[in-house]
Formats: C-alpha cells, sequence, structure tokens
C-alpha cells in the first residue's frame, strides 16, 4: 500500500466517525424536585380537613332530621295504639249496648203483664184444694125414682148436666192452664220468677210489707211473699213483697 491511500482510508475513516457522533442524539437529563414536593405536601392537608369539616356539616342536620323522624315514628306509633284501644272499646261497648237493648227491649211490656199473671194466681189461690177434689160415691144424692119416659126422651136429646163443683174444677183448670202459658212465654224472653220465703231480706230484691216476731225465726228472715218477684236476665223487673221476721222481745 501506498502513502496516498493509506491517507486516504485514513480519511473515510475519519469521515465516517464525525458523521456518527453527529447523528447521535443527546441523552436528557432528569429533573428532579424535591423542593416542590416538599412545598406541595403541606397544601394538602388543610384541603383534606377542610374537606372533613365540611362531612361533618352535612352529617350532623341528617342525624338530626333522622333523630326527630325517630321520634315523630315512636310518637305516631303510640297514638295509633291508642287509637286502636279506644276503637276496640267502642265496639265492645257498643256490642253490649246492642244486646242490653234487645234483651231488655220488653221490660216495660213483661211487668205490664205481671198484674196479669198476678190476677190469674190470686184467682187459683180463692179456691181452696177441698173445693176442687172430685165429690165421693157416698156424697153423692141418691136416686130416688127411675125417670119417665118424657125424662128419659129429652135427657138423651139435651148434653149431660155438670154440677157445680165440676163447672169450678173446669173453671180452675183452665185459669192455671192460661197462667202456665203465660209464664212459658215470658220464660222464652228471660223473665222468671223466684220467691224468696225463707232467705235473708235483700233490699235490692226484696220489698218489705211488714214485719213481726216470729218465734224460732231468725231476724231479718223472709217468712211471707204477698208477690213473687220477677227478673229478666240479671236484672230485677220486680221486687218480690215480703214480710219479714222481726226480734221477739224476751
Amino acid at each position: 500500500m501506498s502513502f496516498a491511500q493509506a491517507s486516504r482510508l485514513f480519511r473515510s475513516c475519519t469521515t465516517s466517525l464525525s458523521s456518527r457522533a453527529l447523528a447521535r442524539p443527546s441523552l436528557p437529563v432528569a429533573a428532579r424536585h424535591y423542593s416542590a414536593e416538599a412545598t406541595e405536601t403541606p397544601a394538602a392537608e388543610p384541603k383534606e380537613k377542610d374537606g372533613e369539616k365540611t362531612l361533618g356539616k352535612v352529617v350532623n342536620p341528617l342525624e338530626a332530621k333522622l333523630k326527630a323522624k325517630e321520634e315523630e315514628v315512636v310518637d305516631l306509633t303510640g297514638r295509633l295504639r291508642y287509637l286502636q284501644a279506644d276503637f276496640l272499646n267502642l265496639q265492645r261497648n257498643a256490642a253490649r249496648e246492642k244486646e242490653q237493648t234487645r234483651d231488655f227491649a220488653i221490660t216495660r211490656f213483661a211487668s205490664d203483664l205481671l198484674e196479669t199473671v198476678d190476677v190469674l194466681f190470686m184467682a187459683m189461690k180463692s179456691i181452696p184444694q177441698t173445693a176442687l177434689s172430685p165429690p165421693s160415691e157416698s156424697s153423692r144424692p141418691a136416686e130416688t125414682s127411675a125417670p119417665s119416659s118424657a125424662e128419659s126422651s129429652s135427657s138423651a136429646t139435651s148434653p149431660p148436666t155438670k154440677t157445680a163443683e165440676e163447672y169450678l174444677r173446669e173453671l180452675h183448670e183452665g185459669v192455671e192452664l192460661t197462667q202456665r202459658q203465660l209464664l212459658q212465654t215470658l220464660f222464652k224472653y228471660h223473665v222468671k220468677p223466684f220467691d224468696p220465703t225463707g232467705d235473708v231480706f235483700d233490699p235490692n230484691r226484696h220489698e218489705a210489707l211488714y214485719q213481726a216476731p216470729v218465734p224460732g225465726k231468725t231476724p231479718g228472715t223472709v217468712i211471707d211473699c204477698q208477690k213473687t218477684g220477677y227478673t229478666i236476665k240479671d236484672r230485677i223487673l220486680r221486687a218480690a213483697q215480703v214480710g219479714v221476721a222481726q226480734e221477739t222481745q224476751s
């Protein structure tokens, strides 16, 4: 190799090396921000505190409203329970009043009928039992003579005659049946009689007509019942008119 060739090769190498150096990009330089971070951190803490304060301001009114609504719910629930209890009491009272009105609707009418029952009882009591007993065969009048043909023909067409005692017995039976039927009708409407003879005098159930000293009777005991008492359900329809035993003077 000659000197001229060697110098050309050296130039070409240096030319290629300089072109590569010019084409290589420059490396970026890393930037450090220590001072910026240090200044930004204290500024974020007040923002978080401000956010907590704002959230607290929002939550506190909501809690107060929620507590007020809960108290209102408790108050309304208590009022509703009181109203339900009042309504149930009103229903029970209305049903009881309706039942009492139905049961005691005939009170005045029944008390008026009791006078009729008393009259029938006095009518039966006025007839002694001896008058109601049928006569014996020996007490009947004996037939003295046989009836004639005209009398026998007339008796065949006419109904058999009755004695006064038989009419009286039939009348007594009719009155007794009438009184019994009337009492059965009153029983259907819970009207029942009671006889307090022998009981202790009760001013709520008895009406004292007189007092009399009776040996062997406890003072204050009913010794006689002039008028029978009557009840309708659990109420006194009419107090029994009675005589009461009095203390005997020693």
